[in-house]
């Protein structure tokens, strides 16, 4: 079992899959960290966002044997990571076949970078260089319901 953070501007007992209108690292899904600070850090930017509620730290627990998801992992922040990541920020079409993908984040100091990929600054190559050193945090995309019902809520406490 690994503990997993929902940073949210409520709590989140029963995780629902809903559409959005921004455009995520990959694609429609629940996310998750396993990082409390950075569920925090999401927790307080949509509070921020939507100008209602209360920064919130929802807690999950994932048995990590589900045998029967379709995992995509991502060990780094590669070359493959990057396209995947850029095309769903494109909403272009991205083989979604996959129940639940894992790591790694494109935070705040990764955002930039990937803007410049995309806008022809920095070739693929320029652009690993300068994620690799970021020391990334990890997110989990649950895509389907079928991952979701391997997540039981724990808590939720209020972040500051």
């Amino acid at each position: 079992m690994v503990t997993l953070y929902h940073g949210s501007n409520q709590y989140v007992e029963n995780p629902k899959i809903l559409k959005s209108k921004r455009a995520l690292d990959f694609g429609v899904g629940f996310y998750l960290t396993s990082s409390m600070t950075q569920a925090g850090k999401w927790a307080k930017s949509v509070t921020l966002r939507r100008g209602v509620g209360t920064p919130i730290l929802n807690i999950f627990e994932f048995n990590e044997n589900a045998n029967d998801l379709k995992i995509l992992k991502f060990e780094t922040a590669n070359v493959r990571w990057l396209d995947f990541v850029v095309k769903n920020r494109k909403k272009m079409p991205v083989i979604k076949n996959y129940d639940l993908i894992i790591r790694p984040v494109a935070n705040d100091s990764t955002l930039s970078v990937i803007n410049d990929y995309m806008d022809g600054r920095y070739t693929k190559k320029e652009a690993i260089n300068h994620l690799l050193p970021q020391n990334l945090k990890d997110q989990f995309a649950f895509l389907t319901e079928k991952a979701l019902k391997y997540l039981k809520f724990t808590g939720a406490k209020r972040y500051e």
